[in-house]
Formats: C-alpha cells, structure tokens, sequence
C-alpha cells in the first residue's frame, strides 16, 4: 500500500523544522513514496524551491518520481486585524493545514498567506481568520490537522460537542475536499482528541488519513531539533523541557519549549503502516488527496508590467524606435553607417524578443530619478554595450566608441530575459524607488526576502551556546574553520583533505577546491580528530553538522526590487518586514524571475554621493557647474595624479597594489585604465607585469595572426576582455553573434562539453579562412587558459569612467573632493585615514567652528577643510540646524554671550554647547579658553551655567518687551556675567575630551609632548611603515622600524589552540 506525508515541515518552518527540502525528496524516493507535501508555518517561503526540486527528480520517462503538493499550516485567529492583547486574553491563534488542489487552490495559497502578513501580522505571526478562509477557499483541500489546531482545541477546551459545531463548519466549507487527520505520537491528549475524530468521521462520512507532524526527516535527528527550538528560544538544552503539548514555542513554568517525544520526524511506509495498523485505510486514504492534486509548475513567463506609451504610438515597440532614434541625433550628431546598422540590429532583437516595454521602463524611472536631481551612473554590467540604452539615456558610455558588444548583454539567438542594473548615489536610491512606487502603485513593487543560513562557524557557535559550552572553549572550535567565504563544515568533517585521501576519482579534496593551505588543513585534522572523539566537543560537532544550512532569520536583498504588471499577491506570495515599508517577496531572489516577475537592481553606489557632495561645494565655493558626464578624458592633470599612484579618496583605485601598478605603468590614455580595472583581480593580476612591459616597449607586441592586430592592440596583444574573445570568434572563425556569447559562457564557466563542441567549430572556421591550424590550437589554448579570467568590458568601462570622475575632480579641486570623501567615509578609522591623506596633500582640516562650520565637512575660502557639526556626539540635527540658519541670518557670532543671545536654546542646549566647546569649537572666542567653561569657584556654578542663563534671560526680556498692547517697549540692559580665570587644561587632558566627542584628536596628538624622544630615538610615521609593508610583499624588502604609539585599550583573545593571549 502505498502513502504520502502530507504534514511537513521543512527548514523554511523557521527555527522549527529542521529537514532540508533535498533530504526530504531523497527519503521519499527511496520509500516509494508517490507524492509529498510542504506545510511550512504561516508562509510558503520554501514553495518555490520544493516544487522546483521535484522536477530536479524525474523517472526515464520524463515523470515526476514524486509529485509535489504545495500547502501551508496557517495560522488562524478570531479576529486578523486585531492587533491588541494582554496577559488575561491572548491572542486566540490556532494551527490549520491548507493544501492546494489545483491552480486555483495555488493562487488561493498565496492569496491567504500574503494576506497573513499584510494583514494579520501580530508579534511573529502572520494570522489569517475564517473570513478569508471562506473567501478564498475554492480549490484548497483541509484537514482536522494537529492538536493546535481549532476542531482538537475545541474538543479539549469546550468538549465533543462544540468540537462538533467547529468540524461542521469546516465541512460545511470545503465537502468532499475536507479530510478527518490523524496523527499518533504518543500523547494522552492526541489519543482522546483521535477517538472523537473518528466519531464524527463516522458521522458524516468523512474519510480518515494519516500523518505524522514531520518536523526533521530521520529520528536521529531529533537532538538536532530539540537544539534548534532552544536556538529559537534563546534556552539552554539544559533547561527542564516542557514535554507536554503547548501552542507554539511558549516557554512557561521555568521550562523550555520542547516537542514532547523523538516521533515527529518523516517516518518511512512501513513505519506508518505500522502505527496505523489498525486503520490501513488511513493510510490509503492519502493516495486519494494525492490523486486529487493536479501537478503544479510554478515557473512561469516573465510578465512586464504595462508601461503606457504616448496615444501616438501604436506599440512599445514603435515608441522605443521614435525615441532610440532622437536619442541617436542627440548623442551622436551625425550618424555613421555603423551607428545606424548597429542601431537598427538592436532594435530588432528587442522587438523580436519582446523586451521593448522593459528597455522603455528602465528609461522612464532613470529619467525621472535624473529630473529630481539624482545622480545616475553610466551603467554597470552588460547592459552598457547596448547602443539602444545609450540613446535612451540607459547608460552614458558610447558602446561603439568601447567596442562593447551587444550581444554580450543579450544574446540574438537565445532569448533570456536583459538585466539591467543601475547605481544611484545613497539618497537617490529611496527617490527612485518611491517614484516606481507610485508610478505602478504599491502592491505592485516588493523588494526580495533572502534567508540568513547557519553557516559552518555560526552552526558551531549556536550549538555550543545551547549545549553550554564555555565561550572560551566554543570560540576555539570555530577558530579551527578556515577563513573561507561559503566554507562547508559538513566537508570539513568529510571529504578528503587532499588528492591523495580520494576514493572516489570524482570526489574533490579540500586541498583541490577550498585552496587550503598548510595551517588550515592542520586545523581540519584537529577538528577531525575532536569529531571522532566522544566528550562535548565533539556532540556539538555532530549535531551542528546536521544543523548547518538551517534557515535562521530572513532578511532583505540589499539592491533588488520586483516590478509587477497586477496585485502581486495574485502572481507571488508576498510578505512584510519592519525594516521596508514596501512587501517582500516569499521567494528569494536566484529564483524569482522564474516565478514569472521581473527583477531590477537599484544599487546605491557611495562613489556617486561623494561626487555628488563634491560638485555642490565646487559651486558654493568657486562659482563653477561643472558637467561631469562632459569632461574631457585626455586632462594631463588628472593622468599626472595616476601617475604617481596619488588615487587614494578615488574610486577602484585605490589600494596599494594597484597603485604601485600605476606608478609603473604610467597610465596616459583612457582605455588604460579600463584595463587596469579589469587586470587587477585574481587570475589576471599576473599579466600586469607584462602589460606594462609592452606598453613602454620593453617587451615586443606578438600577435598570433596579423587579424588579432584589430582587438588586441588596446591591450597590447594581451586577452583582457571577454568582448574580444567574442568579436575574435566572430573575425577569425566566422563565429555567430550568437555563438560568440556562447562561447564567452562556456569559457568563463569552464563547461567542457560546450568548450570541446566549439573548438572543433573555431578550428573548421578559421582554418576554412585561410588560418593555420597550429596557430589556431595555440589561440584555442590561450583562451582556456585566460578567458576564465578575462573581465567584462562594458563594466570595466563604465567605472573606470567613474573612477576618472573622482580622479579628475581630485586633480582640480582637492579640498572641495577631500571634503566630499570625508563626508561619505563611514567610520572613524577611514575619517582619520583621509584626514591623514589631505595632510599629505598640504590640504589643512581645522577642527570645529562655531563660525564656519556646517553640517558636514566643508570648505573655507581659504581652501582649508573644516570638521562639521554632525560629526560631534551630543550636538543634535535641530541644534546644528539652527546655529547655521542663525549665522546665515545675522552673520558670523562675535562671542559667546552673542551666541546665547542669538540661538534658539531649546535645540542649542547646554549639552550641545558642552560638546560644542570640549571639540574646540568654541575656540574663536578668544577671551576664554576652554577649561573656563567649566570652571567653578567653591560653593557657585561653573560659567557654562552662567552663560547659559544669561543667555535664557535675555530672550525671556526680548520676548516680553516685544509686540506689548504699547508697541515694543525698551528692553532693560542685561549685562553678560563676569567668568573667573582658571588654568587651562593640559594637553592631554584637552585631547581626551576631544576624543570623547568627535572619535579622534584635533588640535594635536598626545605623544606631541615626546616630539625630542621621538626624534632622538628615530620613530617613523604609521604611514612610512605602513607604505614599505606593502611594498614588501612584492620585493621582499627588509626593514626595522621603531614605531610609537599609546595604549587606549586591552583585550583578552584565544588562539586556534584555545590559549589565552592579550593585544
């Protein structure tokens, strides 16, 4: 006889379930089992990946070995929209299965469980009620489901006869589709609730199946579970559990919520058909329900959403051409033949493809974000080899001035959805978004979910907490993990450490695939060795070997946002966050598109706030609206800077290497640093030598055939693009455009079949034109070799163009562009970094001033950089607001006792002047110091006070002497305190409060008072050790240096052995 579980949960059942949805196929299949269905509580994040896994799973025929039941144990409430509840009356929720029938019953799935969270959400529950149940139940199949669900709750609160009334309610819904559930775990309580089941069963006909409340797949791990739920909790495994049944994860009575036994894991037929032995038709009966389903595909069509064109034009298709052709004029004046071919042939693919109402919505919201003032970045990835997208305003590089290639963003011949990406500065990113929000409305658009995974060292360390491990002890197993991203405990455990441990040919080694080196693969063993031990260790090894991949908390894609054509919670389910007030899409973000719903990136690129900030001080300080997309690209000054390597504050490049790289290669055109940008990663990083060889003629230019000379001679002979590979393929070998994008995947991706199909395919070509077939293997060779490593052109210009904007701005307005880097910087280790660079540069940063400060770092007429107001704890936006709207009113303050006169003392409190005056910003005012402030003679107040209160008299008089029944009377002269003298502070202690407010010295360092000892002794800079350490690595220099510094802290740290040690 065959069964289905019907009941189950996978990891997506957050911090609940603990099968992962491939082990659960895996079991399913070797049981035979014909279908298997997911029940996750309250959402269907997993849906999507469970139904996709299936099709992973066919039989030789094409079948399905197990057929996919999508469903949902929801969670039902009185009331969905009540959202208020206290200790005498929680809030009624109770469990319920819901399965899908067919398409309908799917779309009713997504229907309840978006609005679950739209409307329901309370605490961590998204809620639904028996209204939408009645509303959306066609082609949804329900069961008496488990003991939290309504029909056994009534039974145990309100007795068999209430229960009775609350089943008939669901019969009354669903009729046939409405099924008695069955579940037997081994509880008192679960037994009565099953025998009054059966009773009305009986009564009104209703079939029987059997469950079981699947929450891990096999029994032995139901350790791992119970850890999990502990996770959820925040207990510890050793905490009393509370074995009876208990809605939810409820701890009470000071115990932990636990479930009360080790049977509700995914139990084989025969397992089932043992426990329901005396009912087999229960177990029968889920072949029924299984024959009811139809079989689901949730892949669908990408649907765009409608982009309206101007009543004029026919079609998308016919206003993407009236407007590409405008562009055109616009952006080339006079148009070439190339230009014109190259024009029409996009189009055309765009048409063919139907991808025009996509091109047109990008155009539309880049427009707008431009219209508001936001700054756009000339494109990023493929998409700027598109001439379209350039004339459409898309991008803003010329694809055919760069030899970027069309194809290269879609292929003619193999239709796959464009993917566009675009970079706002930070501010601009939300602009953007809100203007597609309210253009398609807001149940159209969603951002992405993305699910937090417990990774190999965070299973570790969660376990470890649960099982009461010592810090110290838990922090010295994860240590022995290597520093890998995407690393695996489960194949640090298992696999073979090196080529020589391999069984199995197949198999990859750790040594082979992770890249370990010496030191990591000691480690492995000694974690090994720990695994097969049998004390504590080694069970939190085991168990988090288990764990790991468990979905621990969702998130949300930090750039993608989803654009739909109707209500999306007809299309998808959607869900809600605290962090967005936009909805969340269940799926996550590798799979979405093929949901059938388009996906937009909207990156916020910091580099473009920078320039941003740096265009605004250029015009407020000289006048000048510089265009920044319009400078000229052969500027000598801004080559000089790369020159000597001076890119730090630029973007792409600026870390050390690369910048010894430019002192060396002297870059004096464009298209080198497009190729410096796409040579400096890992791989290609050992041509640069070479590249640079050849550019100053120390090495001869060979071209393997006189027709290489055409793409290669930007580069000097050197593969650096995947784009020249293409047009290569293309030239040499007769390669279609089409092809040519092929074999640029396949290489990049090393997939052999496709690399061996095509080789024979270039050879026959090119050898057909004439080329050697020699020559020809060695290119072939070349390119396997390289192409794996060679970079993207179009998005190598794009931001080598970007980075020469900051570069060129740098060049010729540095204090405006130091200030605008100081601005965006981040932190206070990169604050003090820049500060470091503008001294370098000769470019002073004076600390705060009440007199020219402003929000941000700023720029005085004398060029010099000026911290600013917001950069100091304590001194709030109202009170930075007012003291700058004040000085822009009634000039510059002439003293302290004219500032307390003047600014509005409720925002300009006396805590904001306390750190106005710890920063030395007060330090203008040069009849007091600062210690003075605080000063105060035995049994008065300090002068602070006094200040402060005087100032708060005179704008009590002001206001009480103004707009009087008799005109403005004359105020009575208030006269400012006298402040006693005190000793000022010494240097350090005025450092330290320094520090305290602004995270950094300003007015000096405190080892200025060892300037002798330094000097006697010979200590170098930070920055001169820190220059030669860099360089070292690649000349193998050697040098002593003495260094000093101040010790501001301690702290206690473990090595990988566990041993204690300071820094």
């Amino acid at each position: 006889m065959k069964f289905s579980h019907l009941h189950v949960h996978t990891q997506f059942s957050l911090l609940d379930g603990a099968a992962p949805i491939k082990s659960l196929y895996k079991k399913a299949i070797a049981d035979g089992q014909p279908a298997l269905a997911i029940s996750d509580h309250g959402n269907m994040f997993g849906a999507f990946e469970f139904v996709k896994e299936a099709y992973n799973n066919k039989n030789d025929d094409g079948t399905l070995k197990v057929k996919p039941i999508v469903g949902c144990e929801f969670y039902i409430t009185q009331d969905r929209t009540r959202k208020t509840f206290n200790k005498e009356e929680r809030d009624p929720r109770h469990h319920q299965i819901l399965l899908a029938k067919n398409d309908i019953g799917y779309k009713n799935l997504v229907k309840l469980t978006s609005l679950g969270y739209i409307e329901g959400m309370y605490s961590k529950y998204p809620r639904i009620d028996k209204q939408l149940i009645h509303k959306y139940h066609e082609g949804l199949i329900a069961t008496t489901c488990c003991l939290g669900a309504l029909v056994p709750q009534t039974i145990l609160k309100k007795g068999e006869e209430e229960g009775e009334n609350e089943f008939k309610w669901w019969l009354n819904i669903f009729q046939d589709d409405y099924y008695v559930e069955l579940q037997r775990h081994g509880m008192a309580e679960q037994d009565k609730v099953n025998a009054i089941l059966l009773k009305y069963a009986k009564k009104y006909n209703v079939k029987v199946i059997a469950s079981n409340d699947s929450h891990y797949v096999d029994q032995k791990d139901f350790n791992a579970h119970d850890i999990l739920l502990c996770i959820n909790t925040g207990e510890k495994q050793a905490t009393p559990a509370m074995r009876e049944f208990a809605d939810d994860d409820v701890s009470m009575k000071n115990k932990r919520f636990a479930f009360p036994n080790d049977q509700f894991f995914m139990k084989t037929t025969a397992e089932m058909s043992e426990v329901f032995k005396d009912l087999p038709e229960a177990i029968d009966n889920t072949n029924e329900i299984v024959g009811k389903v139809e079989l689901l595909d949730l892949k669908k069509d990408i649907l765009l959403p409608n982009f309206v064109v101007p009543a004029n034009f026919k079609t998308q298709d016919e206003y993407l051409a009236s407007i590409t052709w405008a562009g055109a004029k616009n952006r080339y004046q006079i148009l070439t033949p190339e230009a014109e071919e190259r024009i029409q042939f996009e189009l055309g693919v765009i048409e063919k493809m139907g991808f025009a109402g996509y091109f047109l919505i990008v155009s539309d919201f880049i427009r707008a974000g431009r219209e508001i003032g936001v700054f756009v970045g000339p494109g990023r990835g493929s998409a700027a080899g598109s001439v379209v997208a350039y004339c459409i305003g898309i991008t803003n590089i010329d694809p055919i001035k760069y030899n970027l290639l069309f194809e290269r963003f879609l292929n003619p011949e193999r239709k796959s959805m464009p993917d566009i990406d675009t970079d706002f500065d930070d501010e601009g990113r939300q602009k953007v978004i809100d203007y597609v929000v309210q253009k398609y409305g807001k149940n159209q658009v969603a951002q992405i979910i993305t699910y937090g995974t417990m990774a190999a060292k965070s299973s570790i360390a969660d376990v470890a907490r649960v099982m009461d491990l010592p810090l110290p002890e838990s922090r010295a197993l994860t240590k022995l993990i290597p520093e890998r991203p995407g690393i695996s405990l489960k194949r640090m455990l298992q696999a073979p450490i090196t080529d020589k441990d391999k069984k199995d040919p197949k198999d990859k080694s750790l040594e082979d695939k992770e890249q370990l080196g010496a030191e990591d693969i000691e480690n492995v063993k000694k974690l090994r060795e720990i695994y097969n031990g049998d004390d504590l260790n080694s069970r939190i090894l085991h168990e988090a070997e288990i764990l790991e991949g468990s979905v621990r908390n969702t998130g949300i894609h930090a750039a993608g946002i989803i654009i739909a054509p109707q209500d999306l919670t007809d299309l998808i389910p959607v869900a809600t966050s605290k962090e967005s007030e936009l909805w969340l899409t269940q799926i996550e973000g590798n799979s979405i598109e093929e949901a059938g719903v388009i996906k937009m990136d909207f990156l916020g690129l910091k580099t473009l706030s920078i320039l941003k900030t740096a265009l605004n001080l250029i015009k407020q300080n000289h006048g000048v609206d510089i265009a920044i997309d319009e400078i000229p690209l052969d500027d000598e000054k801004t080559y000089k800077l790369y020159q000597q390597g001076d890119t730090n504050g630029t973007f792409q490049f600026e870390s050390p290497g690369m910048q010894k790289y430019l002192r060396e290669l002297k870059p004096d055109q464009f298209g080198d640093l497009i190729a410096m940008n796409a040579l400096y990663r890992p791989g290609p990083m050992a041509y640069i030598p070479q590249f640079v060889a050849r550019k100053h003629g120390r090495e001869e230019v060979v071209y393997d055939l006189p027709d290489m000379q055409e793409y290669l001679e930007e580069t000097y002979g050197i593969t650096v693009y995947q784009e020249q590979v293409m047009l290569l393929s293309q030239k040499l070998a007769g390669f279609s455009k089409g092809d040519a994008d092929v074999l640029r995947k396949a290489m990049g991706k090393k997939q052999l079949a496709v690399l061996n199909k095509m080789k024979v395919q270039f050879v026959d070509g090119a050898t057909a034109k004439g080329h050697p077939k020699d020559k020809l293997d060695k290119i072939w060779s070349d390119w396997e070799a390289f192409a794996q490593y060679a970079f993207n052109k179009s998005h190598s210009t794009c931001y080598a163009f970007v980075a020469y904007q900051t570069a060129y701005l740098k060049a010729h307005y540095p204090s405006e562009y130091m200030a605008a880097v100081l601005n965006h910087a981040g932190s206070i280790d990169k604050i003090t970094f820049f500060m470091e660079e503008c001294k370098r540069m000769g470019i002073k940063v004076l600390g705060p001033d009440i007199n020219e400060s402003h929000n941000g770092f700023a720029v005085n007429k004398k060029g010099e950089v000026r911290f600013g107001f917001s950069g100091l704890k304590g001194v709030g936006e109202a009170a930075i607001e007012n003291i700058v709207e004040e000085r822009g009113k009634g000039g510059p303050f002439k003293d302290v006792f004219e500032l307390v006169r003047r600014v509005n003392l409720r925002s300009v409190n006396k805590k904001s002047i306390e750190s106005l005056i710890y920063s030395g910003a007060f330090d203008c005012f040069k009849e007091f110091h600062r210690a003075q402030y605080f000063f105060a003679p035995p049994g008065d107040t300090t002068s602070l006070e006094k200040i402060v209160k005087f100032g708060s008299v005179f704008q009590s008089q002001s206001v009480s002497t103004s707009n009087t029944l008799f005109g403005d009377l004359e105020m009575p002269e208030i006269v400012p305190p006298k402040l006693p003298m005190c000793t000022p502070w010494q240097l350090v202690e005025q450092l330290d409060f320094e520090k305290e407010v602004t995270g950094m010295y300003m007015s000096g360092h405190p080892l200025d008072n060892y300037k002798f000892e330094m000097k006697h002794y010979r200590i170098s800079p930070i920055a001169d050790f820190l220059e030669v350490k860099n360089a070292a690595a690649a000349t193998q220099l050697n040098k002593t240096f003495r260094l000093a510094g101040l010790v501001i802290d301690a702290q206690h740290r473990l090595t990988k052995t566990g041993k204690n040690y300071g820094v």
